[in-house]
């Protein structure tokens, strides 16, 4: 049976650093002087959570940004992140991406799932890969791998995780006084995988969250991430250069999971900078570029111009078959976030708030669980 879609748009917001553009920490308006606090984070993504957004991605890497010597640089973890603002949310879904590379994916497992607690049912899990000899070297336990290496690992780390996440029944823990009995060990299960990257026996040692299986992100813009995005993803992000060639790779996205039996939501990646109009906000990228030096490259649909006009290319996205939802990259995060919170969310159709948990809010079925 097919999981049901939402009704409307899905919108989701990347929170990356003070914005998608290297020099967006030199506008007056960029907070920048707070990036490294809890308030900056929760303020963004707390006025995100009451305005409707449906999910909040982290990005994270083990790399240092790249973009130059102007480029805003350090970062903050991304699972700590959505871990802090977890509690203090209601309805957003927190995904955090988690490189597998040179992580555990025991210790991946544990910490979403643990924001699956916090958040009681809103965790989703980001998959990436730590590409370059200048990751391998912070760690110093392997050699750079080939992108062939790489995405086969993050196959079987996301495997594990999935594994782990059912490695205790929804009834394991039974809390019996008269016995002294916590939990029912007859229902924590061995995992027992063994793979070409990791050998893995279990169980985890946190309960199965009220997910039981935590949503899945992968960027499936990237070529070699495809084949696991479609396999194993519930959320798949895409770039394209405009909503028809979106709907194109939609499609094809959508084709090749039903192959395999799977249902999965496409998100289309859209670089946002609102502006008071279009020529505003293209003063506004000018001087952006000025102070990097390069000029800035899309990485996929690139909108410019005011609030009302995004109202109407997400009209225009929610009625081209394959999207479910589109993920905005503000340039400019603190000013697109404030913009999008105030002016864009209000007028695109709300979403009622019926189920208990993200993957229920999206269509998703609760899984059962593989070793019961």
């Amino acid at each position: 049976m097919s999981d049901p879609k939402p009704d409307s748009l899905l919108i989701g917001i990347e929170f990356a650093g003070t914005g998608a553009h290297p020099a967006s920490w030199r506008r007056t308006d960029s907070r920048a002087e707070e990036l490294f606090t809890a308030p900056y984070w929760v303020d963004l993504v707390t006025a995100a959570d009451r305005s409707g957004v449906d999910l909040a991605f982290f990005p994270d890497s083990f790399a240092v940004q790249s973009e130059g010597r102007h480029a805003t640089r350090g970062r903050l973890e991304a699972v700590a992140t959505a871990a802090r603002v977890s509690a203090l949310t209601t309805r957003i879904g927190l995904i955090p991406t988690a490189t597998v590379t040179h992580t555990e994916p025991f210790h991946v497992s544990k910490s979403i799932a643990s924001i699956d607690f916090s958040s009681v049912g809103r965790a989703g899990w980001q998959v990436a890969v730590s590409e370059t000899a200048e990751q391998a070297a912070l760690f110093g336990r392997k050699q750079p791998q080939s992108e062939e290496s790489l995405w086969a690992e993050a196959a079987e780390a996301v495997e594990v995780a999935s594994r782990l996440w059912d490695s205790w029944e929804d009834d394991a823990e039974i809390r019996d006084v008269a016995t002294g009995r916590f939990i029912d060990r007859d229902k924590l299960h061995y995992i027992d995988f063994e793979g070409e990257h990791f050998s893995v026996k279990g169980p985890s040692i946190t309960p199965r969250s009220p997910q039981g299986q935590p949503l899945v992100a992968v960027d499936a813009s990237l070529p070699q991430a495809r084949d696991l995005a479609v396999r194993r993803a519930d959320l798949i992000r895409i770039s394209a250069v405009d909503v028809d060639d979106a709907t194109s790779v939609a499609r094809l996205v959508h084709e090749q999971a039903a192959a395999l039996g799977r249902n999965v939501r496409v998100l289309l990646d859209v670089d946002v900078l609102i502006g008071a109009d279009r020529g505003a906000a293209d003063d506004a990228l000018a001087e952006l570029d000025e102070w990097a030096t390069v000029p800035y490259v899309a990485r996929s649909l690139f909108y410019r111009g005011d609030s009302a006009a995004l109202v109407d290319l997400l009209r225009e996205i929610d009625g081209a078959a394959g999207l479910d939802g589109v993920v905005l990259r503000p340039l400019a995060l603190a000013a697109g976030v404030d913009k999008i919170t105030s002016e864009v969310l209000p007028v695109v159709n709300p979403r009622p708030d019926t189920a208990p948990t993200l993957r229920e809010r999206l269509g998703f079925e609760l899984p059962a669980n593989q070793f019961a």
